[in-house]
């Protein structure tokens, strides 16, 4: 095996090259550390920001989200459910959510300034320390909650309930229809016999065609009991835009009232008496007026506009 022999010269473009490389990585390495992320824990926004930001918080988010930030129809943004929720994740993601989504009723109104200052006050709500620096547009990023992400669900896995209709929307959609089949006992044996093809064809009749009977009746009762829950789901509005009043004990009664009853439904639907179930219509019509007059029909008649005093707080 031959020796190699290396001329001074190449000796310096060797250990030139190893200078500049070590000069690079030495670059990489400050940049590195200057863009390293930053926990809220180290002082990330001015205190006049946080104050700016509470101002904001007061008009904006307060009906949602708490006095105190502890959540009321809208998540909490304070505490630790908060904390467990954006483990992870940068102060610049918050700031996204907020400018995009927010107020519910009215997304992208805040300019991007004004959902930094409202991130500022939720640190300072959250016990963070003020710092000197304000947190900025090239900081965000830099920033993130202390924790550990939780894993994204796996394809075909849980999905996060979020709410998509509004209430009228959505009762009009799933509890109205299905309270009409139970109200219809009253007009029709669901024991008679199986309803003909519709001519001319018809997707909702021949619909009828598949699913009759007393089994529709306990599928009825069956959606009434399970999706009457989904009234309470958090960020769900009104017609009107308002929060739906889910923190309000008269509305939570009224909305358990007919999830138990619709329990009640399925046990009389499987007595296959047209008598007994028919006999609870009227019950069932009065589970839902008694929410109604209070959070229905008020400043209007049902169907006659959104008015001003509909899903009143």
């Amino acid at each position: 095996m031959q020796a190699v022999r290396v001329r001074p010269t190449g000796i310096r473009c060797v250990f030139g090259a190893a200078l500049a490389a070590y000069a690079l990585v030495g670059a990489f390495a400050m940049t590195a550390h200057a863009g390293q992320a930053r926990t809220p824990a180290q002082g990330v926004y001015a205190a006049d920001q946080a104050t700016r930001g509470a101002a904001l918080f007061k008009t904006q988010c307060v009906e949602c989200h708490g006095a105190a930030l502890e959540g009321a129809v809208g998540p909490p943004l304070a505490g630790n459910v908060f904390l467990a929720s954006w483990a992870g994740r940068s102060t610049a993601d918050l700031t996204d959510k907020i400018q995009t989504t927010m107020p519910l009723n009215a997304p992208g109104t805040l300019t991007r300034p004004q959902a930094i200052d409202i991130v500022a006050y939720i640190l300072q709500a959250g016990k963070f320390p003020a710092g000197q620096a304000a947190l900025s547009a090239d900081t965000l990023a830099q920033v993130a909650f202390p924790g550990t992400p939780a894993a994204a669900p796996a394809a075909g896995g849980p999905v996060a309930l979020t709410p998509v209709a509004n209430l009228a929307q959505f009762m009009r959609g799933v509890t109205f229809p299905n309270a009409n089949i139970i109200f219809n006992t009253q007009l029709k044996d669901p024991g008679q016999e199986k309803p003909k093809m519709p001519v001319p064809y018809d997707y909702v009749l021949w619909g009828g065609t598949v699913y009759y009977g007393w089994d529709k009746i306990d599928q009825a009762a069956l959606a009434l009991q399970e999706t009457s829950a989904l009234f309470l789901l958090p960020g769900r509005r009104c017609q009107n835009g308002r929060p739906v009043p889910s923190n309000k004990a008269d509305f939570q009664k009224y909305t358990h009232d007919l999830i138990d009853f619709a329990g009640q439904l399925y046990k009389a639907s499987q007595t296959r008496n047209v008598e007994t179930v028919s006999g609870m219509s009227e019950k069932l019509n009065e589970t839902c007026a008694n929410c109604h007059k209070v959070y229905r029909d008020v400043g209007t008649a049902e169907g006659g506009g959104l008015g001003t005093d509909r899903c009143k707080q």
